[in-house]
């Protein structure tokens, strides 16, 4: 008798689980947590008991992985648990969502895709960033239609103040041993910039620490990060990132075309395009035909419940590792203080 429901384990239960997975899934009839391990056995009670009092709290990744029957492990953990508990999850047979950033660095991403590969059955998901999904359709429409004609030049900022009080701790993103090479929003938009231009072929980077000092941690991961890279496609790229950023401004994206401009606003999803022989900019319309949502829940447990026909959720761990790539270049070019070429 097939089970009437698929059954899901929660490796980390954080505040992107609790605020973003956990609503949604419960709204999904077909599926059933039934186990949650967090930081600390503690952790683990106390989120049961808030949010899923029929579930079990466990000790350790490692028991919730030896539960009977499991189909699914959805892990929300930081960057540097995800390459342990995806294989072993893998390898115990189970379907694998996986928050992102993928890895710590590229060398464990390549494990999770060769893992994943070796066991073709199972599903595997990470979660994609909602920054710039909205209108991801239109802006692929777009270009492909040549709106702005051929793309030369793209220029990206992300700029954000959250760690330029020098009294506050080292946050979690900041230390390297939690979340490996990622820095600030680096990979979240080069899975961006991918889906829309391609692959990101070399890279040229520079990092800056303005608090070193967090309370006795010493931080290493750069404050802000420049980075000149070129695309596959010819184009070349500037992208900016900065967490001391005394300013509010919106994240956005300027690509530039041998025909026009395109502007995309990340924080609002406004879309404009500016043509060759206007000043002007006009505000281009979003059909909702056209309209993504973040819907990863159900995409992923789609794929799932698919039972290997074909569907297959994104991104993937080919996708990961494609903007792992990038935040291991960048790296090494910092490290090495010259370009890096990206090989595949």
């Amino acid at each position: 008798m097939q089970k009437s429901k698929l059954r899901i384990g929660i490796v980390g239960a954080g505040g992107i689980v609790r605020q973003r997975h956990l609503p949604a899934l419960k709204k999904m009839p077909d599926v059933d947590i039934v186990a949650v391990s967090n930081s600390t056995y503690e952790s683990s009670e106390k989120f049961c008991k808030d949010e899923l009092p029929s579930a079990t709290p466990m000790r350790n990744w490692a028991d919730l992985l030896a539960l009977p029957d499991l189909d699914i492990i959805w892990i929300g953990t930081p960057p540097y648990m995800h390459s342990a508990v995806t294989v072993s999850a893998l390898e115990a047979g189970k379907h694998v969502f996986c928050q992102a950033r993928m890895s710590m660095d590229l060398a464990e991403a390549e494990e999770m895709l060769a893992t994943a590969k070796r066991f073709p059955e199972s599903v595997t998901m990470l979660c994609p960033p909602p920054f710039g999904l909205r209108g991801d359709l239109l802006v692929k429409k777009m270009l492909a239609e040549g709106v702005i004609g051929k793309v030369h030049d793209v220029r990206l900022q992300s700029f954000m103040s959250n760690y330029l009080n020098p009294e506050a701790p080292a946050h979690w993103r900041q230390k390297i041993e939690i979340s490996g090479l990622n820095v600030l929003t680096l990979g979240i938009y080069v899975e961006v910039l991918h889906r829309w231009f391609g692959d990101i072929s070399g890279v040229f980077a520079r990092g800056k620490i303005l608090r070193g000092d967090r309370r006795g941690y010493e931080v290493i991961v750069p404050d802000l990060l420049n980075v000149l890279c070129a695309f596959e496609s010819g184009a070349e790229g500037v992208l900016e990132f900065s967490g001391v950023n005394v300013t509010d401004e919106n994240d956005r994206v300027e690509i530039y075309g041998d025909k026009g401009t395109l502007v995309y606003d990340f924080k609002t999803d406004k879309i404009r395009v500016g043509k060759y022989g206007s000043t002007e900019f006009q505000d281009v319309d979003l059909p909702p035909e056209l309209v993504r949502e973040w819907t990863v829940e159900e995409d992923f447990i789609t794929a799932v419940k698919s039972k290997g026909r074909g569907v297959r959720p994104k991104p993937d761990f080919e996708d990961g590792v494609r903007y792992m790539r990038v935040v291991q270049a960048v790296a090494d070019s910092r490290a090495r203080n010259e370009w890096v070429e990206i090989s595949k």
